[in-house]
């Protein structure tokens, strides 16, 4: 394989010939195209490159001929010595402060502490992205103020011990009725990334389902597992091309990943203002008290890219699914249980039933595509109100606002078979590692079964929706943001 030292990859530094290091080797490509990295053209990117991509994404989406060569070993050195020398930022300096002065895990005793507690410590690129939502955050907000117009009728004097928060979810078993929702990027937060989610899941007997845009590769993620059975879920952005999507299909279904979670309600990038801003601020930050140069582009009126982090990970999503064609394919595909990630309506969920999927999840991508969008809890009160059959056709999941056992055991009340959290775990395992994802479970657990003892109900099958009414007064409490 030919070699380069960096004044040859310094020469192709243009949209045409866009060379780049990672990991000591040149390419002349990016999965994302080099629109997404001509900042790095021409120089090292690995540092950029590597929290947010998996092992394996340069082999699987770059054609053979981009992959260059390696550097020659001089260069490797002087990278090498570059980086020792390479002062911190402050970004940097202040992430390892908040480190230092970061609470036991002890202190952390419902999701908001350990929201609160991940957000001061996070680099600030993370946490945009992780904390963004599109547009104004309404529906983000709303995601969670929905839960507030929902309240308890408790039986009493029902016996309660022996209380068994356990429940199923698609024949695998579950210790309480959660499981970790797909989310992107962990390692971001984590060197670690999703192998905290995978060995917490194990530790705590719940389920974790797999974004397709993990940091990690899918078999480092399977590897993770406690035992060979562990169930994994994957969570399918289907690509654009068949091809390549049907390859991602079987290659997780060889690694004994258990159902495929297709994502419907995120295809195309949204409007997640926190994460496009995020450069930025960084830029601002890192030259406070100095006048930074400006390019002539204020003056041009050139586009503003307002990708983010985000936005590059679901630029080659298949924006042309149907219920007719992209289910049987799949079906073709696949023996796996099909769950569709992302109904919006009731409209929606009946034909998913009808299509005879296994699932379906009520969720608005966490408020973070279409802003407004209504939140899941209230889609959910109306599929309960206007088709009660479908929970008898599918099992029926919601994400999206959860912050608390009760929450979990509202949507339970209401015929939801199991609860979905994301960004809860995301913050868990950036700021206590795997032992952050354990301690939330916990958390949870704890909450779920006194909600249980409180309503008057030993299992979960108790829960029924004659437990809950919805008001139309908002309760005089802070939102939960």
């Amino acid at each position: 394989m030919p070699t380069y030292t960096l004044a040859q990859v310094a020469e192709h530094a243009t949209t045409t010939s866009c060379w780049v290091i990672i990991r000591n080797k040149v390419y002349d490509d990016h999965p994302g195209g080099p629109s997404v990295i001509i900042g790095f053209a021409g120089q090292d990117a690995t540092a950029a490159y590597v929290p947010i991509h998996s092992s394996d994404a340069l082999d699987k989406n770059i054609a053979p001929e981009k992959h260059l060569g390696e550097l020659d070993e001089a260069s490797i050195r002087q990278l090498r010595e570059a980086k020792k020398n390479t002062s911190k930022t402050r970004d940097e300096l202040r992430v390892e402060e908040a480190v230092k002065n970061r609470p036991p895990l002890s202190r952390i005793i419902n999701v908001q502490d350990m929201e609160e507690t991940a957000i001061k410590l996070l680099p600030y690129k993370a946490m945009a992205y992780y904390a963004s939502a599109a547009d104004d955050s309404i529906a983000h907000i709303e995601n969670a103020r929905a839960f507030r117009r929902f309240f308890f009728h408790p039986r009493v004097m029902k016996p309660v011990s022996g209380c068994d928060t356990s429940t199923m979810m698609l024949g695998y078993n579950t210790s309480i009725p959660v499981y970790i929702s797909g989310s992107a990027l962990a390692r971001l937060g984590h060197p670690l990334g999703e192998v905290n989610f995978t060995r917490g899941a194990y530790k705590t007997g719940i389920i974790q389902m797999v974004s397709s845009n993990s940091s990690l590769s899918y078999s480092q993620i399977a590897a993770a597992r406690g035992t060979p059975d562990q169930p994994l879920f994957f969570q399918l952005y289907k690509h654009k091309n068949d091809e390549t999507a049907a390859k991602r299909i079987k290659e997780v279904e060889a690694l004994g990943y258990t159902a495929i979670f297709l994502t419907v309600d995120a295809l195309i990038p949204s409007n997640r203002e926190l994460d496009t801003r995020a450069p930025h601020y960084l830029e601002d930050f890192e030259n406070q008290g100095r006048n930074p140069q400006r390019n002539s582009s204020d003056e041009e009126g050139e586009e503003t890219n307002i990708l983010g982090s985000a936005g590059q990970l679901i630029i080659n999503n298949d924006v042309d699914m149907t219920w007719e064609r992209t289910i049987p394919w799949m079906r073709k595909l696949t023996k796996l249980p099909i769950v569709i990630k992302g109904i919006q309506c009731v409209a929606d969920a009946v034909l998913a039933a009808e299509a005879g999927c296994e699932g379906i999840v009520l969720s608005n991508h966490g408020g973070r595509q279409l802003d407004y969008s209504l939140p899941p809890m209230e889609v959910l009160y109306k599929l309960r109100k206007e088709r009660p059959d479908v929970f008898a056709k599918t099992e029926v999941y919601i994400d999206g606002g959860i912050r608390r056992g009760s929450d979990v055991l509202k949507a339970l009340c209401l015929g939801a078979k199991m609860v979905g959290l994301g960004r809860a775990f995301l913050y868990a395992q950036s700021a206590y590692g795997e032992a952050g994802v354990v301690h939330l479970v916990r958390m949870l657990k704890r909450e779920i079964k006194f909600g249980m003892e409180s309503l008057g109900v030993r299992s979960v099958d108790q829960l029924v929706p004659e437990m809950v009414e919805r008001i139309d007064w908002q309760p005089a409490v802070a939102a939960k943001l």
